[in-house]
């Protein structure tokens, strides 16, 4: 049975950076090729990043990373890798596709490329065009109609592009007619709460289908409020794991392999589906026999809690790295919301880049300007103090605002000094606002909505909690002094505008609120089903009604990491004039 050494590597990419991307290519093609492989993979549009959105539709990008493209395969070359089959995402466009209605202009493809030999060998296109959620794919893409294969060491190697083993049919039916004995995915699959139980279940299935050993190739990384947390696995035939990368790190997965011998004939016609059979033999006879070195490790995966945890960390990180910043600047309330927010900031950019304001009024309590203060300590990040009460003073004598109107005041003039401290220092805001408050409105627009980034802006209240008593368990288990003061936990939530406020007094208990919008947001369901669940239904209108009329609060908002199935932006798109109601 022929043998073959895969190198997967799961690495990041930036949108839009050509050059540093095809760095990357190369540089772990050179771990690769040391580690002895004789087959090597890099996630879907790797060359550009993902995903581009409009950039696909711009003729110049377009060209662009069809030269980069080719760049690459003679850079290859010219470093001695030549000889390594090297699987490559990148965007292209249909040579022969003629304008139509219904059809992206210019006809660009999410595409991925075989390079061998200081060429392109072989080119396809993604065969099903995700058109959910976060995905746009019909907007942007032309679908590929071939089944891509090349003969490697004597293995017939089949090739897919994310979407194609998440729909039925398609490539991996179109596999097992053709006889591969190897079917590699490239892919960049957002990530999402226990998402990794369903990915790694249908990476089984699709195996079994295919009736071949499946690698399932992942991006890491983060682009705007998208994170990819790897994952890459490898299952043979029956659906076993082979191989398992860990979450949230980048790497490279080597693994030796017992496949298949091709047929001496290399297939050719439609497999099924339509799918063109279009095969290149690169290298048609085995490898001598060798001892195999690499069987493949199953990286242990992340809990609850610090799963989540750590895509807030990767988000922010990137974000802030990938935008050419360095350092962040956080209103420090006392509060579980901008304590939580603070800490994930540290852990992601180191203390020294995060910079807290304490911006105390006269209803701001001694308790909550100590934990503030205490934060800061425990953390290490740079910290000063504010107080708003004399600007706040001084619009009151001109203005006379009372209730709401003299609440918010205090929260906008809080904005507007970390606005001007950001112009004035450099760094960027983070907007402290959670996934509870966001949907139900319970925010100040041009107060606690500025920044740039709102790290947990997908995060319900109940989880924020969660994620602080995790943070702090944690760091005791490590020897370290948790960052996150306990009276920051313990304390009702307040945003402290006036005498006495505490949450509860706009919203309903978090438990219970938290339950409702997971079935509205998350889940679609209408009133109807809700209620059906137990809850009241006076509660349930109250809160869809709040949830409904907030949307121009949250279309205002900065972008935030993605956890859920349904982020507010690009996966819940609902228009700002709505009279629909559910009740």
């Amino acid at each position: 049975m022929p043998q073959l050494r895969l190198a997967l590597n799961q690495i990041d990419s930036t949108v839009g950076d050509l050059a540093g991307n095809a760095e990357a290519v190369v540089r772990w093609t050179r771990h690769s090729a040391e580690q002895g492989a004789h087959l090597v993979a890099f996630p879907e549009m790797m060359l550009t990043g993902y995903p581009v959105e409009d950039l696909a539709l711009r003729p110049s990008f377009v060209a662009a990373s069809r030269a980069a493209l080719e760049e690459l395969a003679q850079r290859l070359d010219a470093e001695g890798f030549g000889e390594i089959p090297v699987i490559v995402g990148y965007l292209d466009r249909v040579e022969q596709a003629q304008p139509r209605y219904g059809q992206p202009a210019g006809a660009p493809q999410n595409a991925a490329a075989v390079l061998h030999g200081g060429g392109v060998a072989l080119t396809f296109a993604k065969h099903h065009l995700p058109n959910y959620g976060v995905f746009d794919e019909f907007r942007y893409f032309v679908p590929g109609e071939t089944l891509p294969m090349v003969r490697v060491h004597g293995v017939d190697v089949a090739m897919a592009i994310c979407e194609d083993l998440w729909q039925d049919g398609g490539r991996v039916p179109a596999a097992r007619t053709a006889g591969a004995g190897l079917l590699v995915s490239l892919n960049a699959s957002p990530y999402e709460r226990e998402k990794e139980d369903t990915r790694l279940e249908l990476v089984r299935k699709r195996a079994q289908e295919a009736g071949c050993t499946t690698a399932y190739l992942a991006m890491i990384g983060g682009q705007d409020e998208l994170v990819f947390d790897g994952d890459s696995i490898v299952v043979d035939r029956d659906g076993a794991v082979i191989a398992r990368a860990p979450q949230f790190a980048e790497g490279c997965v080597v693994l030796d392999l017992d496949l298949p011998e091709a047929a001496a004939e290399p297939p050719g016609g439609i497999a099924n589906d339509g799918l063109r059979i279009e095969h290149r033999v690169l290298s048609a006879e085995p490898l001598p026999a060798y001892e195999p070195e690499v069987t493949g490790e199953q990286a242990e995966r992340l809990g609850g809690e610090e799963e989540v945890y750590t895509a807030l960390v990767v988000g922010l990180r990137a974000y802030v790295a990938k935008n050419g910043f360095r350092s962040v600047l956080v209103g420090l309330s006392g509060g579980i919301d901008s304590a939580l927010v603070a800490t994930i900031a540290c852990d992601a950019l180191g203390a020294g880049n995060v910079y807290g304001v304490s911006m105390p009024s006269r209803y701001s309590s001694d308790h909550s300007r100590d934990d503030a203060a205490e934060l800061a300590r425990r953390t290490g990040l740079n910290f000063r103090t504010v107080p708003i009460g004399p600007m706040f003073d001084v619009y009151m004598e001109s203005l006379g605002l009372t209730g709401l109107a003299e609440e918010n005041l205090q929260s906008r003039l809080r904005g507007t000094l970390l606005m001007a401290l950001s112009n004035q220092e450099g760094h960027i805001v983070l907007a402290p606002g959670n996934k509870s408050e966001l949907a139900c409105g319970y925010s100040t627009l041009y107060g606690d909505s500025v920044g740039a980034y709102g790290p947990i802006k997908d995060v319900y209240k109940t989880t924020v909690f969660r994620l602080a008593k995790w943070r702090n368990q944690a760091a005791v288990e490590r020897g370290d002094i948790p960052p996150i003061p306990e009276n920051s936990i313990v304390k009702p939530p307040s945003a402290e505008l006036r005498p006495g406020q505490v949450d509860t007094d706009s919203l309903p208990d978090y438990e219970v609120l938290d339950q409702i919008l997971e079935l509205y947001v998350d889940r679609d369901q209408g009133a109807s089903e809700i209620v059906a669940r137990g809850f009241a239904p006076d509660l349930v209108t109250r809160i869809l009604r709040m949830t409904d009329t907030a949307e121009y609060k949250r279309r205002q908002y900065p972008p935030g990491t993605k956890i859920s199935p349904k982020v507010f932006g690009k996966d819940r798109r609902l228009p700002i004039t709505n009279r629909w109601r559910e009740s």
